[in-house]
């Protein structure tokens, strides 16, 4: 992946060395230990904060406080700004800003507001409770960050499609993504609808949401690549093995041996590859319409 030449954002939040990062985010209810286990396997990927898959609402409740879950931990050594994974997200973050800054006001004449990227190591504190390197990535609405332990680029090496610095920027895009439904008041809608449905639908919707963002993550890609020539050959190969490992299929075959689709949360690992080439072929958020389809 060429990313050198995209501009570079100073929307990045370095909490790596600081430590701490208090309690599992918790939404209304919860899970022994054994499910929870089961749980971060299945979310451990991509996706917005996970008390949605531990029986609770996308967004914590408000009676939390904001200002003290935001509270970073005690402040460690500083981070050198030159460090390779630093630079290598701050490009992707301002790659996404320029592109997301043009194209969804183009789009749907909704005007882009950025995100934050925090990157932390072993556990941090977000404005949906604590965060932990177990849960993987994660958008949290409340507070408008991406949650990110780098050391999770190790793993994708290791179990999820052999990563590479495209698929790097696929987990980014994705968790992006869902920063442009909660713009777009998609994620709010989809709250509301979880209230009102049985379990088995809440799953089902949550299912719509994540293959969206797969989807916008190549509307992403799309128009970067169109903009700075980011792709080189392999780069979606890349991403797409790295769609299919984390399809809930898989992780959840790989968790207890064998996978229950009505469970689902993110989709499948065929649905994922295939809402991410929609994004990628496309470039346009129109493509991206999981809900009714």
């Amino acid at each position: 992946m060429q990313y050198e030449n995209t501009p570079i954002s100073s929307n990045v939040e370095d909490r790596r060395g600081q430590g701490g990062g208090g309690g599992m985010p918790m939404g209304r209810g919860g899970l022994g230990i054994g499910a929870i286990i089961i749980v971060f396997a299945i979310s451990y990927f991509t996706g917005i904060s996970p008390q949605v898959l531990m029986g609770g609402a996308e967004i914590v409740s408000n009676s939390m406080n904001p200002q003290q879950q935001t509270q970073p931990a005690s402040s460690g050594p500083a981070v050198d700004p030159n460090d390779p994974t630093r630079k290598f997200l701050a490009h992707i973050m301002g790659a996404t800003e320029d592109v997301w800054t043009t194209v969804l006001p183009q789009q749907t004449g909704v005007k882009y507001a950025p995100a934050t990227l925090v990157i932390y190591d072993g556990a941090t504190r977000s404005g949906c409770g604590g965060a932990r390197s177990a849960m993987g990535p994660f958008y949290c609405p409340i507070d408008k960050k991406v949650y990110l332990d780098t050391s999770f680029f190790n793993d994708m090496k290791t179990k999820y499609g052999g990563g590479g610095d495209f698929a790097y920027a696929y987990v980014v895009a994705h968790e992006i993504g869902h920063h442009v439904q909660d713009l777009l008041g998609i994620l709010d809608k989809v709250d509301a609808a979880k209230e009102r449905v049985g379990q088995t639908q809440a799953n089902a919707l949550s299912v719509r949401v994540e293959l969206q963002a797969d989807c916008l993550a190549g509307v992403w890609a799309a128009n970067a690549n169109q903009k700075w020539q980011i792709l080189e050959p392999g780069d979606i190969e890349k991403a797409l093995a790295t769609a299919q490992a984390i399809g809930d299929d898989r992780l959840q075959t790989a968790a207890r041996g064998y996978a229950v689709p009505d469970s689902f949360t993110h989709g499948s690992a065929a649905a994922r590859q295939q809402w991410l080439t929609a994004g990628l072929k496309s470039g346009d958020i129109r493509s991206c319409d999981t809900f009714s389809k």
